[in-house]
């Protein structure tokens, strides 16, 4: 069970959603478990959800000496899964990555497996996906390193996402990537530009080599397990052969504008989770879960199939899905990244944290910070919190979001 943790108390108004994870893990979880065979982290997961911002994990209450107490403000799970842990963890982790983003501008790449490769990932979660991450960032560095397009040095952090909006399984890498990097000799600052990255096609190509050779590699030594229905040695080298005469699609977004961008996109997406509460519609009477996807479209789905998908999504115990390579690498931050800086001719960067741009957003925008220790009934200064005894049971009522 994951450390407790309790979140500030903020005296702005909140609108809760209407409905929670949480609700359809307390009313359908049970069911579930008893059709399923959960992995430890699965089973993990639920039952952190269920117990998050509840008595069960304690809390706190703020008094006054005039007879105010407030409502009371749960302890939170810090589940890395959860929608309600996500805000002041990517606050935290934001700000300690603000040193590290160069005033440069930065460029979006998205990297995604094959349609034909999900199940052998659904049997290989951690080998697939550490194979994905790696493969994706070797792309970007070799080609940065190359004479012939830059070479230098980029900077890269990668995350790595597991679903699609209808919760399908559809692993991806989102990569942000410096708009130039570090000449080899260490004494320029080689800049790519504003509109360009390197060729769709190429990275495309050159992602695809890396990461079937290192499949391939993995199938040789035993390490791949071939799912409930074996492929046999000749049907791997089929769908090998399969795969890599498939163009291999990568996306390139518009570029960042420059670094108070990025940071605003590192805080919205580093710590997104499959689903977030204010997408979910509605869960009737019928055990149906409906939610909204995109471009106004929504996905009704039985609960039952509704929590198989979101745990999908749930990550093998201790996978880092968050990454940085070259000049972003924290082997390079006192030596590579602060020549990088200096050639830049940089000041230290104030400090930028994302805020919620929409309701989809808001819960993996940061946390407000507190109030003054100031009464709202009294006007007086002079609150003292007093912790809150953690129950045995589970209730249904939720503390503040």
């Amino acid at each position: 069970m994951h450390a407790a943790t309790c979140a500030p108390l903020v005296r702005a108004p909140s609108v809760r959603p209407a409905l929670e994870l949480a609700d359809i893990v307390r009313a359908h979880g049970a069911a579930y478990r008893l059709a399923h065979a959960l992995t430890p982290e699965q089973s993990g997961v639920l039952g952190d959800i269920v117990r998050c911002r509840t008595a069960v994990l304690g809390g706190h209450v703020e008094v006054c000496a005039c007879g105010y107490k407030s409502d009371p403000a749960y302890n939170s799970c810090r589940n890395r899964h959860c929608p309600k842990c996500q805000g002041a963890a990517a606050r935290k982790w934001v700000e300690a990555r603000v040193e590290r983003v160069l005033p440069t501008h930065y460029f979006h790449v998205v990297f995604t497996l094959p349609a034909e490769l999900r199940e052998l990932a659904m049997c290989n979660r951690r080998l697939v996906f550490d194979l994905l991450l790696s493969a994706a960032a070797a792309t970007l560095l070799d080609l940065g390193k190359d004479p012939e397009r830059l070479g230098a040095r980029l900077g890269l952090t990668m995350v790595l996402h597991t679903w699609a909006r209808d919760l399908c399984f559809h692993p991806h890498v989102h990569a942000i990537v410096t708009g130039g990097g570090l000449s080899l000799d260490g004494e320029r600052w080689l800049a790519l530009r504003d509109d360009y990255i390197f060729p769709v096609e190429v990275m495309g190509a050159l992602f695809r080599g890396k990461f079937l050779a290192g499949l391939s590699r993995a199938h040789a030594r035993g390490k791949l397990d071939l799912g409930p229905e074996p492929i046999d040695p000749e049907g791997f080298d089929q769908l090998r052969s399969r795969l890599y005469a498939k163009r291999w699609h990568l996306y390139a977004k518009r570029p960042f504008g420059g670094p108070e961008q990025v940071i605003k996109y590192l805080g919205r997406y580093t710590h997104r989770v499959g689903i977030s509460n204010s997408r979910l519609e509605s869960m009737d009477d019928g055990a149906r879960v409906t939610f909204r996807t995109k471009n106004g479209q929504k996905v009704t789905l039985a609960a039952q199939a509704f929590l198989g998908r979101f745990l999908q999504h749930v990550l093998p115990k201790g996978f880092v899905k968050i990454r940085h390579y070259g000049l972003h690498a924290p082997a390079s931050v006192d030596s590579h990244l602060a020549t990088a800086r200096a050639l830049l001719a940089a000041t230290r960067p104030t400090p930028l944290l994302p805020t919620p741009t929409t309701s989809s957003d808001a819960e993996t925008a940061s946390v407000a910070e507190p109030a003054p220790n100031k009464c709202p009934s009294c006007g007086k200064v002079g609150l003292v919190r007093v912790a809150l005894p953690t129950t045995l049971s589970i209730a249904p009522t939720r503390g503040p979001p």
